[in-house]
């Protein structure tokens, strides 16, 4: 039988190999799995008593991983991304959007980027949001003369930002893996994932700024509202939304007052925003809104502005309705996707764009994409529970730790090993694969040497370690030479731009992923500010 660290040597190089040649990771993993059992326990391990040993603690690891209810979540979000890209929804946000920022030097990239953001928001699912940021975005910005590279990089870094933006696939995965609270990781993970989607949008106000020839302005449309009237039209819309969000939690505390459900009871924590004082705060926000709406802006301008921004309010409902359910104690994870998945049907249905040759092509993907996702969870899961099985994690554990590195060298050079991965494989497998051995390693460290600045709390070291690996898959999307958007892109591109262009126009947006990732290492009490 061989020892542990050979076992480590063979199981590293057999596995760039299966992955050279082009065998699907989740039978590549699965083999291997097979190979650490053999190579550990010898060959009758597959012949002598079957169904028992280590065989059976496999089975038994992979039945309890998809037969975890919060796996259900992960289909319902791919389904309910699939029918917002395929409905007119995503479109019309785009141009409602497209209102409002035209005018701005690089407004269509910024306008790109937001509607990225409000995409994650939904969804959280990546190669939707890219290619119909292809589809939509692109060919408006070739049009009317961006450049290229910038065009291309905006889109797919933007594109990206489901991997941090709850409700994000990543984190979910991550948490069922760790056994860390997915609700705990979405809250810890909303500060980086729009600080992440800020600086992309500062970099492209500074790049067209200094270089406006690569964002020329479009030609002004006629009778299209200018300056302090635009602004006017603008801050109408936003009290409108003011006006309706105050009115949900108005009907919500008034009902659970009706009910009597937020009846002040001893060791039950309050409902949200849900009791009997909150019925006259939100009358009041409400009167104040809707006073403003009538009296100062005039029914004239309500409607104009209405007209512009409509577009909006179907992805907002469908953010308050996935979001506001989960940190609205609600439901759970599972039942805030169950709940997006009807309200984006519902919303497609008044909207008459739901048929019939549109669900069975949402389903269709859906079932593809889910598909890929558990053949990888199955054979990952076998792979990383032989390797520990093996006395692999403890064996890495002793190795690094051993080597008496400082803790932030550690962690530098899981960033790298992360990084390296990311350029080769698909991120459930890295998740599956490398987390059982990683997070444990994390959690020995003395956690006053994490980060440079500010200290975290010893509760919060999973929860900060999910948040930088997902940033790491971040950078992940766009590294060379198998970054999954641009391939992604490249299917909806014009012919004449090559995956060498996108992969050109992606430089500087890596190098923005690194600064959010540098951020994080440097700040690791960023993540628990909302803890």
């Amino acid at each position: 039988m061989f020892d542990i660290g050979t076992i480590s040597i063979i199981l590293l190089m057999s596995m760039l190999l299966l992955l050279a040649i082009g065998m699907p990771l989740g039978f590549a993993s699965a083999i291997l799995a097979v190979g650490v059992l053999v190579m550990k326990f010898g060959p009758d391990i597959l012949f002598g008593n079957f169904g028992t040993g280590p065989l059976n603690i496999l089975a038994q690891r992979v039945y309890g991983l998809l037969t975890d209810y919060v796996l259900i979540s992960i289909p319902l979000f791919i389904f309910m991304a699939n029918l917002l890209e395929r409905s007119g929804i995503a479109s019309e946000m785009y141009n409602s959007l497209n209102v409002w920022l035209s005018r701005a030097r690089g407004g269509i990239a910024i306008v790109t980027s937001v509607m990225a953001v409000i995409m994650a928001a939904m969804s959280g699912i990546i190669g939707g949001e890219v290619v119909l940021l292809g589809l939509i975005a692109l060919p408006q910005m070739l049009r009317l003369g961006y450049n290229q590279n910038l065009a291309i990089g905006t889109i797919c870094a933007s594109g990206s930002l489901g991997t941090m933006i709850p409700p994000s696939i990543v984190l979910i995965i991550y948490g069922l893996i760790t056994e860390t609270s997915i609700k705990a990781l979405f809250t810890a993970s909303f500060l980086p994932g729009f600080m992440l989607a800020s600086f992309f949008i500062i970099y492209i106000i500074v790049r067209t700024q200094l270089n406006p020839d690569h964002a020329p302005l479009p030609e002004p449309v006629p009778g299209e509202p200018e300056g302090r009237e635009k602004a006017a039209l603008f801050g109408t819309f936003v009290l409108t939304l003011i006006a309706g969000f105050c009115t949900a939690l108005f009907l919500r505390a008034t009902f659970f007052t009706v009910t009597g459900q937020n009846t002040a009871r001893e060791g039950v924590d309050a409902i949200t925003l849900g009791t009997p004082d909150y019925v006259l705060k939100f009358g009041i926000a409400l009167a104040i809104a809707l006073g403003l709406i009538l009296f100062v802006a005039g029914r004239e301008r309500f409607a104009k502005s209405w007209k512009m921004g409509k577009g909006l309010v179907a992805p907002l409902v469908v953010i308050g309705v996935v979001l506001g359910s989960i940190y609205g104690g609600i439901t759970g994870i599972t039942e805030a996707a169950g709940m997006g998945v009807v309200a984006v049907g519902v919303i497609a249905t008044l909207r008459r764009e739901m048929s019939f040759h549109l669900l069975f092509e949402s389903l269709k993907r859906t079932l593809k994409s889910t598909g890929t996702i558990i053949w990888v969870t199955i054979g990952a899961t076998a792979l990383a529970g032989a390797y520990t099985i093996a006395g692999g994690p403890t064996y890495i554990a002793n190795t690094i730790i051993g080597a008496e590195l400082p803790t932030m060298s550690i962690i530098l050079i899981m960033m790298v090993i992360f990084l390296f991965l990311g350029a080769f494989m698909d991120w459930v497998g890295i998740v599956l694969l490398v987390m059982p051995v990683f997070l444990p390693i994390v959690l020995r460290l003395p956690v006053e040497e994490l980060g440079f600045l500010g200290g975290l709390d010893p509760r919060h070291v999973a929860i900060w370690f999910g948040v930088v690996f997902t940033m790491n898959m971040q950078v992940s999307f766009l590294s060379p030479p198998f970054g999954p958007a641009a391939f992604y892109l490249k299917s909806v591109a014009p012919p004449h731009i090559t995956l060498t262009d996108i992969f050109r126009g992606f430089l500087p947006f890596i190098g923005i992923q690194l600064l959010a990732l540098a951020v994080l290492l440097i700040w690791p009490p960023m993540v628990s500010l909302f803890l």
